[in-house]
C-alpha cells in the first residue's frame, strides 16, 4: 500500500509529491535553503510550479519562511521533536480511541491482516519502520477514527514532518520488535472495542517512539 494512496493529477502535484519525498528522506537536507531556480532545473519544471510546491510544503510543515532568508526546509531539532510528538501523542491517542468505537468489523479484520504481513517482515529481520508498513498501520487507525477534522489535522497537518524525523532518525535493532509488539497490543484493544486501553497504548507507543528518536538526535 502506498503512503496515503495519493496519485499525482497534474505536473504541480507530481513535483510537490517528489519534493516532499526528497525532503522526508533527506535527499534535500533539513535546514537547506530552497532556490526556485535550482529546483526548477532539478525537477525540469517551471519556477511557478516549484513556487506552488513550496507553498504546499509550507502548509504541511516541511518548509518554513523567514524574513530576509526565504524558504528553507525545517531543521530537525530536539525541541521541535518534543513539540511535534506532544501533539501527535494526543491526536493519535484520540484516533485510537475513536477507532475502537467506530471501525467496522471489516476494518478491524483488514488491520489484523496488515499486522500479520508485518509480522512476516519482522520475523525475517526486514526493516519495519523505513518501509510503508508502520506508516500504513498508523494511517489505517487514523482513518478508522472516522473523524474528518482529526484525519485532516494528522494527515495534512503533521504526518509528513513526523515521517521526516522517523525516516532520517528511525529505528534499528530491538526497537523494531518492541514497536511491532506495541502495534499488536493496540490492535487487540481495538478488536476488543476497549476505547480507553486503545488510547493509552497508542499514547505510550508514541512516547516510546519519541524517546527512541530523541536518543538518535542527541547522538548525531
Amino acid at each position: 500500500m502506498t503512503f496515503f494512496n495519493e496519485q499525482p493529477v497534474t505536473a504541480a502535484d507530481k513535483t510537490f509529491f517528489q519534493m516532499r519525498k526528497d525532503i522526508v528522506e533527506g535527499e534535500i537536507a533539513s535546514g537547506s535553503k530552497l532556490s526556485e531556480t535550482e529546483l526548477s532545473t532539478k525537477y525540469a519544471v517551471s519556477r511557478a510550479v516549484v513556487r506552488e510546491a513550496i507553498n504546499r510544503l509550507e502548509s504541511c510543515n516541511l518548509v518554513e519562511r523567514k524574513a530576509n532568508v526565504g524558504a528553507r526546509v525545517v531543521t530537525l531539532t530536539p525541541e521541535g521533536l518534543v513539540e511535534l510528538y506532544q501533539v501527535r501523542e494526543s491526536l493519535e491517542g484520540m484516533a485510537a480511541r475513536l477507532a475502537a468505537k467506530n471501525m467496522t468489523d471489516q476494518d478491524i479484520g483488514d488491520l489484523n491482516v496488515l499486522l500479520n504481513t508485518h509480522f512476516q517482515k519482522v520475523k525475517t529481520g526486514e526493516s519495519y519502520y523505513q518501509e510503508a508498513g508502520d506508516v500504513d498501520f498508523h494511517y489505517r487507525i487514523i482513518l478508522g477514527s472516522k473523524n474528518k477534522h482529526l484525519i485532516s489535522m494528522l494527515i495534512d497537518g503533521i504526518y509528513h514532518l513526523v515521517r521526516m524525523y522517523r525516516v532520517q532518525l528511525g529505528m534499528t535493532g530491538p526497537r523494531i520488535t518492541t514497536a511491532f509488539d506495541e502495534h499488536k497490543h493496540i490492535v487487540q484493544a481495538i478488536s476488543n472495542r476497549d476505547e480507553e486501553l486503545a488510547e493509552m497504548l497508542m499514547r505510550r507507543h508514541i512516547l516510546y517512539s519519541k524517546n527512541n528518536v530523541e536518543k538518535k538526535l542527541a547522538s548525531n
